[in-house]
C-alpha cells in the first residue's frame, strides 16, 4: 500500500468513527409495559411547556400529525409512546433527571408499550402464541411495532447506542398478569435477553418497576403489588417504585395525570440516587 492510499484509508476510518461517536453523557433509558407505561391520562399545558431540550425521545412509530418520523430523536414533548397516547411515568422521570443532573448530561427515552398486554408479549421466544390470542385492537397496536414489540425495542436500543449509553430500564406492567406468581421469573427472562442482545452488564443497568394503582387508592389490581415487591429477589439490580398516594382514575386501573407526575418523579428520584445524585424526594 502506497503512503497516499494509507493516509486516505486512515482519513476514511476517522470520518466513519465520527459518524457513530458515542456520547458518554447521553443517558438512554428503555421503557416498556402496558397501558400505564403507554400513558392513559390526557396531558395538559404544564406537561408540554418548558421541556428542557436535553430531554429526548427516540420516536418508535411514524406520527405525521405530530411532525415526527420513526427512528428519529425529538425533544420529549408528550406523547412519548405512540401518536395518540397520553402522559406516562417516563415524562416526569426524564424531567426529574434533567432538572437534577449536570447540564452536560442529556436524557433519552425509548418507550415500547401496549395497552392491555400481558408480560408474555415481551418474551423474545414466546410472544407469537400470545399474539394470536389477543383481540384485534391490540393486534393493531402490536402491528405498529412491526409485529414484535421486543424486537422493536432492541432495534431502537441499538440505534440509540450509537449516540449514547443505556443506563437503565423502566417497566410498568402487571394488571393483565394480576396474581401471576411466575411474573417475576418472566420479567427476569426479558431482562436477561436485553442484557445479552444489547451487550449490557446487569450490574450497570438497573431495572425500575412501578407498582400498580395502590390499595389506598382502591386499586383494582393492587394485590399484584405483593408480587412486584418480590422482583429484587429474582433480579438483584431491580427496585420497586411505590405508587402509594398516586391518584387513580375512576376505573381504578390507571393513574390520573397528577398520579403519573408523582409516580414518574419517584422513578426519577430513585434513578438519580443510583446514578450518584441523591435528591430529596418531593411529591
Amino acid at each position: 500500500m502506497t503512503m497516499k492510499r494509507y493516509f486516505l484509508l486512515f482519513a476514511l476510518l476517522l470520518t466513519a468513527g465520527k459518524g457513530f461517536a458515542q456520547d458518554s453523557k447521553f443517558y438512554i433509558f428503555l421503557c416498556f409495559g402496558q397501558s400505564n407505561m403507554e400513558g392513559n391520562a390526557r396531558f395538559d399545558a404544564q406537561d408540554t411547556a418548558g421541556i428542557d431540550p436535553r430531554f429526548k425521545v427516540l420516536q418508535a412509530v411514524d406520527c405525521p400529525d405530530l411532525g415526527r418520523m420513526k427512528d428519529t430523536w425529538y425533544t420529549a414533548v408528550p406523547p412519548l409512546c405512540r401518536c395518540k397516547t397520553g402522559l406516562t411515568p417516563a415524562d416526569y422521570f426524564g424531567r426529574t433527571l434533567v432538572a437534577n443532573l449536570p447540564k452536560r448530561v442529556k436524557i433519552g427515552i425509548i418507550n415500547i408499550s401496549v395497552a392491555g398486554s400481558r408480560i408474555e408479549l415481551f418474551e423474545k421466544d414466546n410472544f407469537q402464541p400470545y399474539v394470536t390470542s389477543v383481540p384485534g385492537w391490540m393486534k393493531n397496536m402490536i402491528a405498529e411495532y412491526e409485529g414484535n414489540p421486543y424486537a422493536r425495542l432492541v432495534e431502537l436500543a441499538r440505534l440509540a447506542q450509537q449516540k449514547g449509553v443505556i443506563k437503565g430500564i423502566l417497566i410498568h406492567q402487571g394488571e393483565s398478569n394480576t396474581n401471576d406468581t411466575l411474573w417475576t421469573r418472566k420479567v427476569k427472562g426479558i431482562y436477561d435477553n436485553l442484557m445479552t442482545d444489547l451487550k449490557l452488564k446487569p450490574k450497570a443497568v438497573p431495572l425500575l418497576a412501578g407498582e400498580l394503582v395502590s390499595a389506598d387508592q382502591g386499586g383494582a389490581c393492587a394485590s399484584m403489588n405483593k408480587i412486584i415487591a418480590r422482583l429484587p429477589e429474582t433480579i438483584p439490580n431491580s427496585y420497586v417504585i411505590s405508587s402509594e398516594g398516586c391518584s387513580a382514575s375512576p376505573d381504578k386501573l390507571h393513574f390520573t395525570a397528577e398520579g403519573y407526575r408523582k409516580l414518574g418523579t419517584r422513578y426519577g428520584v430513585k434513578m438519580l440516587a443510583l446514578l450518584g445524585y441523591p435528591v430529596k424526594a418531593t411529591d
